[in-house]
């Protein structure tokens, strides 16, 4: 038995195992805090067995533990960067229903949900979940496990290069995670402001009428019966946000490799 060769390769499949193990941890869907932690180390150690029999060329090189250390920072930045920029733009959603909980007046109804272990409003709630099982259904999940194992393909281990592109990437996301949350709920904010409008006029000609009172129930009355007209959209938003999660993917790979 060759001890050396066999030690090359374990070093090798713990390096694998890293990138695996911190994109699983926070990807959208795997890093749900009702997925038990066994759960999740066992299927990165299973997907690591599988890309390490996909690609038995695979090597790295390094002098020192040093030059290790430094490689394995660099495949926990580039699994949580992939699963980060993942888990974003299905946190889309949950920004678009925190403006529609602000307009119709429901912001202040708090739920804990235990599988972000957050304090999220009842519209991004609903929103939330209904757009995580549409992209479930619509195999998002096998598109992230699919992503990572064919970034060995691309990025090999050791072989990452960080440029300039990721930043730009970066920012260009950050900016429209405002505009496409702000699209999701324009029916109802566009509502509730024309809403507002005739509760002005209507100040101005009833003064003696409590526009307070009436107004809270209107609002309320008002983003429901538009939320149920409009829920025929979350398809078409789930197709949409599922394109950017493969847009993004593929440029912070292309900004890596």
């Amino acid at each position: 038995m060759n001890f050396t060769f066999a030690l090359e390769q374990f070093e090798l499949f713990v390096l694998i195992l890293i990138r695996l193990a911190s994109f699983v941890f926070a990807a959208p869907f795997f890093n749900m805090a009702n997925v038990p932690q066994r759960v999740k180390i066992g299927f990165s150690f299973c997907l690591t067995i599988l890309v390490y029999s996909l690609f038995p060329d695979m090597s790295v090189e390094y002098n020192g533990m040093i030059e290790y250390a430094i490689i394995v920072v660099q495949e926990v930045i580039v699994g949580i960067m992939l699963g980060l920029i993942s888990s974003l733009c299905v946190q889309i959603i949950m920004f678009a229903g925190k403006i529609i909980d602000m307009d119709i007046g429901i912001s202040m109804a708090q739920l804990y949900d235990p599988t972000t272990r957050m304090q999220v409003g009842i519209m991004g709630n609903f929103y939330y979940y209904m757009m995580m099982l549409l992209l479930i259904i619509s195999g998002m999940h096998q598109y992230l496990v699919a992503a990572i194992v064919e970034t060995y393909k691309v990025i090999p281990i050791g072989g990452v290069k960080f440029s300039a592109s990721i930043y730009t990437t970066i920012i260009g996301f950050m900016s429209d995670y405002f505009i496409i949350g702000f699209r999701i709920a324009l029916p109802v904010f566009a509502s509730i402001l024309m809403l507002n409008c005739v509760l002005a006029i209507l100040a101005r000609i009833a003064p003696q009428m409590n526009m307070f009172v009436v107004g809270m129930q209107l609002k309320i009355f008002t983003g429901i019966f538009v939320i149920l007209f409009t829920i025929s959209m979350i398809p078409s938003i789930s197709n949409f946000i599922l394109d950017e999660i493969e847009k993004l993917f593929a440029m912070l790979v292309r900004g890596m490799s």
